[in-house]
């Protein structure tokens, strides 16, 4: 299939990268808004290593350390 004129479909590979700015975009933004506050990953990261020292302290109690 030949095209023919100056039209080489160029409108529509601009708003393909337009919508996909746009779409980087939104994404960024509601990736920010959705992101955990550095508090609710210090309390996250706080429990996790009292989980581990738990799980250590249980493994050494039962290998009767």
């Amino acid at each position: 299939m030949m095209m023919h004129g100056s039209s080489c479909g160029c409108h529509s590979s601009g708003s393909f990268f337009m919508g996909a700015a746009a779409g980087m975009a939104l994404g960024a933004a509601v990736g920010a808004v959705m992101a955990p506050s550095s508090r609710q990953v210090k309390r996250a990261a706080h429990k996790a290593v009292r989980r581990v020292d738990q799980v250590v302290d249980r493994l050494a109690d039962a290998m009767d350390m």
